[in-house]
């Protein structure tokens, strides 16, 4: 029997590259509208159980085969201020834009907050 890989801790969201232009896009979803692509990480779709994380997971593996996307995985998150934010390092650094132009990308205004101080 294949081990099943191990799922990173809820809450998450589902991240990815557009396989176009490689920004880093979130999975998202209106309240009545199937799931799709947002560079907004605000509006990713937060899985907070196994049913949510299992439909971010089917979602990510059929836009995988319809190479929309690449690199499509969960992300395990906190809420800051009302909006996910990743707990790690690397997802964090991808969420926020180019480090050397801190003025341009996300973190200049249109995405998550940096990481706190201290």
């Amino acid at each position: 029997m294949a081990a099943q890989a191990k799922r990173v801790p809820l809450p998450a969201i589902l991240l990815a590259n557009d396989l176009l232009d490689g920004d880093v896009v979130f999975a998202s979803a209106d309240a009545a509208g199937p799931l799709a692509w947002t560079r907004d990480p605000a509006l990713a779709l937060v899985a907070n159980d196994d049913a949510a994380a299992e439909q971010l997971e089917g979602f990510a593996a059929a836009e995988l085969r319809g190479n929309k996307v690449v690199d499509a995985y969960l992300v395990d998150i906190a809420i800051e201020s009302g909006s996910p934010v990743p707990r790690h390092f690397r997802e964090r650094f991808k969420t926020l834009g180019p480090s050397n132009r801190p003025d341009l990308g996300k973190q200049a205004g249109e995405g998550i907050a940096s990481a706190p101080k201290g």
